[in-house]
């Protein structure tokens, strides 16, 4: 009987993907930027053609999310970047000054290890291999365990056809054997220069003792307020359409929903006009049994799913007509289990007095568990905007869009984005909407200033200096010395 050994198997293929990748990158780094916009454009208008049927199997695997939701999304995703990523420029010179005494030059880092989780996976790889391509840096693609056959084959097809286009072959490569041990080994890899993660916790701890420079996104704590000058209208049905996207597993949607007393009636009358379902304390109190562990952490069972399969397994009857079940929430509190990311169709509700109370509750709710990289305002009072933006612990701050399609950069003037970086979390290193720019360090040159030495605060120095201790006659004799050495 045969023996295989898949952590081994992993671990050494995870050697060899990262030196075949980084004798790649150095191919790549040759071609001009011409030839990567045109791989990209094609890249892009090709995928499209083949990415529905795996959407579709990986949906066969995993049971997360919606099929026609994330194909919706990633159409308009790419649409979305198609119109940033061709003018972006990012290796080589990227920035010069007017007086050209100064400029920058961007340079990939080298070999990436991408992690990406089982949620939105053709999405996050598609904007994985695009990032990769342009700033020419090799990516090694590393996928959950739970999909990770359906993603293979969608891999194979893309190595293909980027080989055809011109791209080196290993300069985009997946770990096709997936263990923790494999994870690791492209961590701690020396050749491996940069690390992005895409809400694939269990290998964080590990990148950050690897001390690789690490891009980390993840879904976040996203509060949501409705201030009394809002409308209304329009700021529930941008809250109903982002949270329940892809049934919550979509990048930046909304997590909780803070509103002014003053416009609480309407704005509940709105939501349920729209389908939004109010538990009662009963009720919230089944559903919190069922979807969350003993230790308040979120049950993996319910990602993605409906409302209707959230309410059936915790004995709550609603229509199938219903969108979002709402749990209406006094206080957060240690103890507060809903007020934390739920990757799936249900929002928590508080009431406050005032905007200020309000912006204190949104501010517990972004450092709950370290989840905030997100804040969503509806708001037309432009001192309430402010006041929000200085006070608030947070990477973006979305005003009056959607939080899936605003943080994402799709009704926003972000970069087109799957990875969210966090402004409170402590992984990684930016804030950032993750883009090729993230991809590369900048060499800063800066040339000497004019040596006209009348202009040069040397000699008001010079010229105090030798005041104090020089007769008129000596003084004269240096001034000259010294404009001839300058000159």
């Amino acid at each position: 009987m045969r023996i295989i050994d898949n952590d081994l198997l992993s671990i050494q293929e995870a050697r060899i993907l990262v030196e075949n990748s980084k004798e790649a990158q150095k191919e790549l780094i040759k071609l001009s930027s011409e030839k990567i916009n045109k791989v990209i454009e094609a890249f892009l208008n090709r995928v499209l053609d083949y990415s529905d049927e795996y959407i579709k199997s990986v949906y066969e695997e995993t049971r997360i999310g919606s099929v026609d939701d994330e194909k919706l999304l990633l159409n308009m995703f790419l649409t979305k970047l198609k119109e940033n990523i061709y003018d972006l420029q990012c290796v080589g010179s990227i920035k010069k000054d007017n007086n050209g005494r100064t400029s920058e030059v961007g340079v990939p880092y080298g070999v990436i290890g991408a992690f990406c989780s089982e949620k939105n996976s053709v999405l996050t790889l598609i904007y994985y291999i695009t990032l990769a391509l342009k700033s020419q840096n090799a990516i090694i693609l590393v996928c959950s365990k739970k999909n990770s056959k359906t993603l293979s084959e969608f891999l194979n097809k893309v190595r293909k056809f980027l080989e055809l286009e011109g791209i080196p072959e290993c300069a985009v490569s997946y770990l096709s054997n997936v263990s923790l041990n494999g994870y690791k080994e492209i961590v701690n890899h020396r050749d491996v220069n940069l690390i992005i993660n895409t809400e694939v916790p269990e290998i964080v701890d590990e990148i950050e003792r690897s001390g690789k420079i690490l891009l980390y996104g993840s879904y976040g704590n996203t509060p949501v307020f409705i201030e009394k000058s809002a409308n209304i209208e329009k700021a529930v049905s941008d809250i109903i359409n982002s949270k329940t996207l892809n049934y919550g597993v979509a990048p930046g949607s909304e997590q909780a929903v803070v509103v002014e007393r003053e416009i609480l009636e309407s704005v509940k009358s709105k939501f349920k006009e729209k389908n939004c379902y109010f538990m009662s304390k009963i009720e919230s109190e089944k559903l919190k049994q069922i979807l969350f562990d003993k230790n308040g952490n979120l049950n993996a069972k319910y990602i993605g799913k409906t409302p209707q399969f959230l309410a059936k397994d915790a004995g709550i009857t609603i229509d199938e007509n219903i969108k979002l079940l709402i749990t209406e929430e006094k206080y957060l509190t240690l103890d507060s289990v809903y007020g934390q990311k739920k990757l799936c169709p249900v929002l928590d509700f508080y009431i406050e007095d005032d905007w200020e109370n309000a912006c204190e509750k949104c501010i517990e709710l972004l450092l709950n568990k370290s989840q905030g990289h997100t804040l969503i305002l509806h708001s037309e009072n432009d001192y309430v905007i402010e006041q929000f933006l200085l006070r608030k612990p947070v990477g973006r701050m979305l005003v009056n869009t959607s939080g899936v399609l605003g943080s994402m950069g799709i009704t926003t003037d972000f970069f087109p984005a799957v990875t969210l970086g966090s402004g409170v979390v402590g992984k990684g290193i930016t804030s950032d909407n993750i883009s090729p720019m993230n991809l590369i360090y900048k060499r800063r040159i800066g040339y000497e200033r004019s040596k006209n030495f009348s202009n040069s605060n040397y000699k008001k120095i010079m010229d105090k200096k030798i005041e104090k201790s020089m007769s008129d006659k000596e003084l004269e004799e240096i001034k000259r010395l010294l404009i001839k050495i300058f000159n």
